[in-house]
């Protein structure tokens, strides 16, 4: 049966990333690999974090919720993904394609946030050293933690809860690996020009907005450097450097996809791929091999572990 033409209330069909299956089991290995990387590289940072007292502070409070949130994005679609690799019938529920809509706008507008008050926490640290641990206190860390989630979480319900209740009497083929509001509304047999407009202005205006206030931290922070770099000054702007690679590599895909009608392009899976697998590795790797206080936690760890099993 032919996808494009099955129209269903209940299900959709995903066309996935190809249609030749040889293809299909190749990736299904890289896939499970990366998966695995995500899910492991995360979680050492987040156990290294939490064991180390050196790395309690805000930028590694901060550094935490970034691995949990990036383990969450990929476990929302990854396994339907590897699942989708080794059957012909991609199809998903109308209820699980609104899940899978409603944790990854979750997380993607909560990660948006964090990216936005990382950068101001390291804003503060550069050039107000000396107020840092007043500004940035354990109750001002929580306060900012309580307010991305709760944006995220309004945002997702909003987006969701307007294409909820979308009619579909065409075509139920969503062109992607999995479901996301642009795809949906493309679907929809009615006239969705205010969702399309509100869906710019939640998520690709939302990201340009804190992508200005991100390079504007930075701008600040390169100021506030430019005529004497000490060592800590030098291990600062890798930091910097660090979170602004993130930045790009995730809001880049934000952009890209929201900031534009809903249609597909041929880019579109590519970026995705970049969005749910490539980034949430990416993040871990840039951390720890850019952050010598990080690099040692792990160390330390190891040398624990590895002394654990001679006794």
């Amino acid at each position: 049966m032919d996808p494009e033409n099955h129209t269903t209330g209940s299900e959709f069909f995903l066309l996935g990333l190809t249609t030749n299956h040889a293809v299909e089991l190749a990736l299904f290995t890289f896939f499970v690999v990366i998966y695995m990387l995500i899910i492991l590289s995360n979680i050492l940072i987040i156990f290294t974090i939490a064991h180390d007292q050196r790395l309690h502070s805000p930028m590694y409070f901060f550094l935490s919720n970034l691995s949990v949130i990036d383990i969450c994005p990929s476990s929302v679609v990854m396994p339907k993904m590897l699942a989708d690799f080794l059957v012909d019938k991609k199809s998903i529920s109308s209820e699980g394609c609104e899940a899978q809509m409603f944790f990854l706008h979750l997380f993607a507008c909560t990660e948006i946030f964090l990216l936005t008050i990382m950068a101001y926490d390291r804003c503060i640290a550069i050039c107000n050293p000396m107020h840092y641990g007043t500004i940035m206190s354990r109750k001002m860390c929580l306060q900012l933690a309580t307010v991305m989630w709760m944006g995220g979480l309004m945002h997702s319900v909003s987006l969701t809860a307007l294409t909820l209740n979308l009619p579909y009497c065409g075509p139920s083929a969503i062109d992607n690996f999995f479901c996301d509001a642009p795809l949906i509304i493309k679907l929809a047999c009615t006239n969705t020009h205010v969702l399309e407009m509100f869906l710019v202005a939640t998520s690709g205006l939302v990201s340009v907005v804190c992508f200005l206030v991100l390079v504007t931290s930075y701008v600040v922070i390169l100021v506030s450097l430019r005529n004497h770099l000490s060592e800590g000054q030098h291990k600062a702007l890798s930091t910097c450097a660090a979170h602004l690679t993130v930045v790009t590599l995730f809001l880049g895909h934000c952009i890209f996809i929201y900031l534009r009608p809903a249609k597909s392009l041929a880019a579109d899976k590519v970026v995705s791929v970049f969005f749910t697998a490539i980034t949430p590795l990416m993040n871990p790797i840039i951390y720890t091999f850019r952050n010598e206080d990080l690099k040692n936690a792990l160390r330390k760890l190891r040398r624990r572990q590895i002394d654990s099993q001679d006794k």
